[in-house]
């Protein structure tokens, strides 16, 4: 099997997640239920787990971090906390459903920064446009379809010059690109522990500057007189039990990612796409999304002329290469760049491939369309 489907879910990871995972289970109880060995080791596991967040990440305090079930959780919470009905929130235009959908949910009028493929001045530009009409701006760091990487730290200084509050999504870009929470400025920043970061799936990490408004209770292990949750992070968005094999999980990811360093993961995995996008670039009927190197992350897009899209990725899965095709979760990022109609075709790399799968990718490709001819 050659696995490019890492923008959905890292599924090669590195060998100690597993083992982590398989010990928590096997010697850790919950975190705040008790003072017996099993519990305050879980709870020294989790803890350990924030303070390797706060480090990688940037985050003043490790309590400022918010363990959650995924991305689109943490982003829900964001939202929860900071959007009332008919709040005005500027996007850009790559956007995913995480984002929109809690938005819609929550009766925010949406602004859009429309702009360009791999156009950072223009992205910029965009929001500059609009960003005065907001009370809320909310953005991705990277495009989970093209893997464009979108001018953040530009982006947040406009939110801090003009003191509108900012939501980061850093679902593509925790683990290969540099997240720096204190620097951007950000009220919330929310990030998965199953694609970039190499932890399980059922982990995320929501980085908060403000405490916010929770969006589910429950018993927090902490002021169990109180019959409202607790004013104070990171027990007042962790209602119920913790995911402490999944943190467990998450902690060796990290490590791993901390270890390697995210500027050297994401050099390895734009050497996969280059390789990628020069085995591809002369196949006929082949349409390729790339933008200049320092615009783009692992992530490489593509169509094929008459072929319907989730027909090619089918004929690709059949020969053990794991693509993800249509429109990824994130009708608005085609709509930008003009691929709304049909979707695409969708590689992404990880540290774990080889330039030999990535090879074997491109010959597969290479021979379809010649059987289309």
């Amino acid at each position: 099997m050659i696995y490019l489907d890492n923008a959905a879910t890292s599924l090669v990871k590195p060998a100690e997640v597993g083992r982590e995972m398989l010990r928590a289970m096997q010697t850790c109880a919950s975190p705040g239920r008790g003072g017996h060995r099993a519990a305050m080791r879980a709870s020294e596991l989790v803890f350990r787990c924030r303070e390797k967040a706060a480090a990688l990440f940037h985050v003043p305090e490790p309590e400022n971090v918010v363990f959650t079930m995924n991305a689109t959780h943490a982003l829900n919470i964001a939202v929860n906390s900071l959007v009332s009905p008919g709040m005005r929130v500027l996007i850009s235009g790559y956007e995913h459903n995480a984002v929109t959908r809690p938005l819609k949910k929550a009766g925010a009028e949406i602004l859009t920064a429309c702009s360009p493929l791999f156009d950072e001045e223009a992205c910029l530009h965009a929001f500059g446009e609009q960003i005065d009409r907001a009370g809320l701006v909310v953005c991705t760091m990277v495009s989970n379809v093209f893997g464009f990487i979108l001018p953040i730290h530009r982006i947040a200084a406009l939110c801090r010059d003009r003191h509108i509050p900012l939501i980061v999504d850093a679902s593509q870009a925790a683990g290969t690109l540099d997240v720096d929470f204190a620097g951007l400025g950000a009220a919330f920043l929310a990030m998965p522990g199953h694609k970039g970061l190499f932890g399980p799936q059922g982990t995320g990490l929501l980085l908060c500057e403000e405490s916010g408004i929770p969006l589910i209770a429950g018993g927090s292990g902490s002021d169990s007189i109180l019959q409202e949750m607790p004013d104070y992070l990171p027990d007042r968005h962790e209602a119920g039990t913790h995911n402490v094999p999944g943190i467990a999980g998450l902690l060796a990811g990290m490590t791993y990612v901390e270890q390697r360093t995210p500027a050297a993961i994401l050099e390895e995995e734009r050497a996969l796409l280059r390789c990628a996008a020069d085995g591809l670039s002369d196949v006929k009927g082949v349409e390729l999304f790339c933008g200049p190197q320092e615009t783009q992350s692992g992530v490489l897009s593509f169509r094929m002329r008459g072929m319907d899209c989730d027909e090619a990725a089918r004929r690709l899965s059949e020969q053990g290469i794991c693509l993800r095709s249509g429109l990824h979760c994130a009708p608005l990022a085609h709509r930008s760049a003009e691929t709304l109609e049909t979707g695409t075709i969708r590689a992404s790399f990880s540290p774990f491939l080889t330039r030999e799968e990535i090879l074997r990718f491109c010959a597969a490709v290479r021979e379809m369309s010649c059987g289309m001819r």
